[in-house]
């Protein structure tokens, strides 16, 4: 079984690797919420190995009918509230589905498997971030899985709880938990309210491209492909109890990432004006962390998986997805994504 939530832009894109390589049959769970787009499963449409489910992991019920109904053998949580800004300004509900939500799922999952006829081959997979382990100076050395939690927004916060009650499940119940914590994701799919997919389709509109401060900010960059892979390794050859961190080896500045995009779209669909004089530098968004950086030589060395994209290989392909996929992009913005714009960007 998948939960989606609003992390459903990985999880679709895992979903839709499953079914292509015939991983599994795959339970979606998924609450539609502001990011919901089922345009994005419209590939999977009379594949009887995909099961579209509209919930809450919070809904205890319909998560124990699911699992009996569908004899579910691994759980794969991917359903977060992620976005920064959002858990600024409303962290509530980062509370209610990040924490309260992954404890609900936790409790069903435990007794689930505890009556199960063989209990040894059920997983729980639970997705999360790197933003936990919170902020690192240019010259510090890459996140590893004994790094010390220190969260520094709600976002990372919840998900720092969420991640502690997974272990614990996993210490007091031996429930069979994995935890893996991924760096940046981008490629097909993203909502526009992250940097890279609201960068690359205000470039292409030639539209005014926000960059929070300077630009400084770095972040590890991991294509949701790879993330993908290496998410299917770790629930099939991961050792319950552990943790493992997943990046792209590919640190870059904000302001690099934007005028990258902007060199490509240049090159492709080249306007007058070189599409640079488009980045706005904004405010700083509270507590901003200076550097993410994940090192990735324990999934590496245990289970064989190493990332297949470079930044330069992937943020082409992402781009080139997007202005090939129109009418995803129209369904994205009936409606919420304008609305968020116009709270947030269309006001800096």
């Amino acid at each position: 079984m998948v939960s989606n939530g609003r992390g459903r832009f990985i999880g679709a894109n895992f979903v839709l690797l499953a079914r292509q390589k015939q991983w599994a049959n795959i339970v979606n769970l998924d609450k539609l919420t502001y990011a919901g787009n089922l345009a994005t499963l419209r590939s999977l449409a009379g594949d009887r190995g995909h099961h579209f489910i509209q919930g809450d992991i919070g809904n205890r019920e319909l998560v124990r009918y699911i699992l009996d109904r569908f004899s579910v053998s691994k759980i794969i949580n991917f359903a977060a509230e992620s976005h920064v800004d959002r858990s600024i300004v409303a962290p509530d509900s980062f509370i209610q589905t990040n924490i309260v939500g992954t404890f609900h799922l936790l409790e069903v999952a435990k007794n689930y498997w505890q009556h199960l006829s063989e209990p040894e081959n059920f997983r729980f997979l639970h997705i999360s971030t790197d933003e936990v382990y919170g902020t690192l100076g240019f010259s510090d050395p890459a996140f590893t899985e004994e790094t010390a939690y220190a969260p520094n927004s709600p976002y990372s916060a919840s998900k720092a709880a969420a991640d502690h009650l997974v272990r614990s499940f996993h210490h007091t119940y031996n429930l069979p938990t994995l935890t893996t914590n991924c760096s940046n994701n981008y490629g097909p799919y993203q909502f526009p309210e992250k940097l890279i997919p609201l960068t690359i389709l205000n470039a292409y509109e030639y539209k005014p491209i926000p960059v929070y401060g300077k630009g400084e900010n770095v972040r590890d960059w991991l294509y949701v492909a790879d993330h993908c892979q290496a998410i299917y390794q770790v629930l099939t050859k991961g050792i319950p109890g552990e943790t493992y961190n997943i990046g792209g080896e590919s640190e870059k500045q904000n302001l690099e990432v934007v005028e990258t995009i902007c060199t490509i779209l240049d090159e492709i669909a080249p306007q007058k004006t070189d599409r640079k004089s488009l980045i706005t530098f904004v405010k700083d968004r509270p507590g901003h962390d200076l550097r993410y950086a994940i090192n990735c030589e324990k999934i590496k060395q245990h289970l064989g998986w190493q990332p297949q994209e470079n930044f330069s290989s992937g943020i082409r392909k992402t781009i080139e997805w997007y202005l090939h996929n129109p009418d995803w992009i129209e369904s994205v913005r009936s409606g919420a994504y304008r609305q968020w714009i116009s709270q947030n960007y269309d006001k800096r």
